[in-house]
């Protein structure tokens, strides 16, 4: 079995089947490191990282999809697992292999973005996968990570998208409402924004294939790579 780390609910319920354990950050990584250690616990015996992402790198576009050959953070490295990435590729049509950077905060101006590819060199960077690939290396585990850019390097996110996550991984709509009210000009802003991790959802719909039980035939480490 596998658990997916998710940081949102949505990505969770567009990847979800009942083979497979979710467990959301939310933007909580202590917590979702203990969701990830419980799921672990109850049978699973790998950990796909697997969302929308930021991109650092100016030579991606929303909707681009990312097989993370490795995750950095400021102090550590994680590389995913070889054959496990490498089928991932495979299998999702023109899917790019790229470093991940892990951070622990929402990359909100063009200006964070780029001084976190300048220190990592990593193309995209989520709030999830650095915790991810940190229990399965405690677990000696496979890991490995999709995601998929929902804003470019060079876009400022909106006041309001910066507080619309809530711990459970949901809109919170009261917080994105209130931002509006104070800040109604940000308005075209959101939509934009909107619109763009709309693009990316529907690509991450069309990833999800890699979660079939039937999908990788071939062993892990002596695992096999069935879901059951």
């Amino acid at each position: 079995m596998i658990v997916a780390v998710t940081g949102l609910g949505r990505e969770a319920r567009t990847i979800s089947r009942p083979d497979i354990r979710t467990v959301i950050g939310g933007g909580d990584s202590r917590a979702l490191e203990a969701h990830i250690h419980h799921a672990l616990d109850n049978g699973a015996r790998r950990v796909l990282s697997i969302g929308i992402c930021g991109a650092l790198s100016p030579t991606l576009d929303v909707g681009d999809c990312i097989v993370a050959t490795d995750v950095v953070t400021e102090d550590a490295r994680y590389d995913t697992h070889t054959m496990w990435t490498r089928e991932l590729l495979d299998s999702i049509p023109d899917s790019i292999p790229a470093s991940l950077a892990g951070t622990e905060d929402i990359l909100a101006t063009g200006a964070d973005k780029m001084r976190l590819h300048r220190a990592t060199n990593a193309a995209v960077a989520d709030m999830e996968s650095h915790v991810a690939a940190r229990v399965a290396e405690i677990r000696k585990l496979p890991f490995a990570a999709i995601r998929v850019v929902s804003d470019s390097a060079s876009r400022a996110l909106p006041p309001a998208a910066l507080v619309a996550m809530s711990k459970s991984g949901e809109v919170d709509l009261l917080a994105v409402l209130r931002s509006l009210v104070a800040k109604p000009m940000q308005i075209p802003a959101l939509i934009r924004t909107a619109l763009e991790a709309e693009k990316a959802f529907r690509v991450l719909d069309r990833c999800k294939h890699v979660l079939d039980p039937n999908f990788v035939p071939t062993p892990i480490g002596g695992l096999s790579l069935d879901m059951g």
